[in-house]
């Protein structure tokens, strides 16, 4: 098929431009703008495949010691029977597991050290079906037995406590009992049994394990206060929660963890929208410096728009000309960026080390961020907007200066020639 002249003298200029020495400094400056609308490109994708990257390490780690759903009683009592409770929420297809737990807040204490701590009572067999960090402890939950007062303590906690296995902790609960002498609080002394690490810091020096009969008699709740669901996808932790608040009726509160966890969530998907948004502009800039290159294109090529213009080109058809030399840069950086980008986002476990080596340096130590390699997890979400908003930019780029072309005069343009 044979293209319309305006597509192929544009391709033409594109290509004279980058070989004719007289213009050199034309196609200096068409480079820059192909380049730097490359490198924009590639840098959004790396840094948003970076961000998924790390949003995906931290909740995974998030998700190994939380549930994705957790099922309440509305009044705030305790559950009754979690039992049946579990089987009416397995009727949906998406839940695959369920395990009862007593969430609660207590002060452990260590001589003079003394820290605040998330107490989660649970139930060692059935956790190990709800989340992935008791089913790798199960040897160690194993050990939480009733009535012999274990627990299990993140790594942190036991660090800043200078606890191990075996010592012992004096765990307090919050609202004590009433005696003669007045309100006395609850103390109870426990055995360390086990030390687990999440990856997650909030976790690690904050949480505290124990069995849910334990949990039970020293908050004195009676029984399981709440019962947690494992979903087959997490990410539909909020559409299935929904359904099961549907289902299960007013008298259950029903929690996902995108709801928990809101501000973390929420921070994150600003964050990533602020990233995006600021190396966007770069891209932009870019993409603006098509304008000073086909401004000296068009007065380069005066003569040539007014031979045409006397050979029956429209104004229109001039304009479709520089549109289309000037969509081809942007065509060709927004394609090298798109390459170089899923390059580097795909391959940066290999070059993120070799840059270490190269420098000496270690850019996650393992003792402050957790996570010893750069992760990285290229979306088609990020990048398809990415390639479609680079493109646009170099349209819309385009646009004044071809317009001046289209309205350049023959006899003027000629006058000197």
């Amino acid at each position: 098929m044979t293209l319309p002249y305006e597509w192929r003298i544009g391709w033409r200029y594109t290509r004279a431009g980058r070989r004719a020495r007289k213009n050199g400094f034309i196609s200096f400056i068409s480079g820059v703008s192909v380049v730097g609308i490359a490198l924009g490109v590639a840098a959004l994708i790396i840094v948003l495949s970076v961000m998924n990257g790390f949003q995906k390490e931290v909740r995974d780690r998030m998700l190994s010691v939380i549930a994705h759903v957790e099922l309440f009683d509305a009044s705030g009592a305790p559950l009754a029977d979690w039992q049946a409770l579990a089987r009416r929420a397995q009727q949906n297809k998406a839940v695959v597991g369920a395990a009862p737990f007593i969430p609660a807040q207590a002060l452990i204490a260590r001589g003079e050290d003394m820290r605040g701590v998330m107490v989660r009572g649970i139930d060692p067999v059935a956790e190990a079906q709800v989340t992935p960090l008791a089913a790798q402890m199960q040897p160690v939950l194993a050990q939480l037995q009733p009535g012999q007062w274990g627990v299990v303590v993140g790594l942190e906690l036991a660090r800043s406590l200078g606890v191990q296995r075996g010592d012992v902790l004096t765990l307090v609960a919050p609202s004590g009992q009433v005696t003669p002498a007045g309100v006395v609080p609850r103390l109870k002394q426990v055995t360390v049994v086990g030390v687990f690490q999440a990856g997650h810091y909030e976790y690690d020096s904050g949480v505290l394990m124990m069995h849910v009969q334990d949990a039970a008699k020293l908050f004195r709740t009676g029984g399981p206060m709440a019962v947690q669901l494992k979903l087959k996808q997490a990410t539909e932790a909020r559409v299935v929660g929904n359904e099961l608040a549907e289902s299960l009726g007013s008298d259950i509160i029903v929690r996902d963890w995108t709801r928990t966890n809101a501000n973390w969530f929420d921070a994150v998907q600003v964050e990533k929208r602020m990233m995006f948004i600021i190396l966007t502009l770069i891209v932009a800039v870019a993409a603006f410096n098509l304008v000073s290159t086909l401004v000296m294109t068009v007065t380069d090529k005066q003569a040539d728009i007014a031979i045409l213009r006397t050979l029956g080109a429209s104004p229109r058809s001039i304009m479709g000309i520089f549109m289309v030399q000037g969509a081809l840069s942007g065509v060709m950086g927004t394609v090298s960026g798109l390459g170089l980008g899923l390059l580097v986002a795909f391959n940066i476990d290999v070059i993120v080390p070799f840059i270490e080596r190269l420098l000496g340096v270690n850019f996650l130590p393992g003792s402050i961020y957790l996570i010893s390699k750069m992760p990285s997890e290229p979306q088609a979400a990020d990048i398809v907007p990415i390639g479609v908003l680079s493109l646009l930019l170099s349209l819309l780029a385009t646009l004044y200066p071809s317009w001046r072309a289209s309205r350049v005069q023959p006899a003027q343009a000629l006058r000197y020639e």
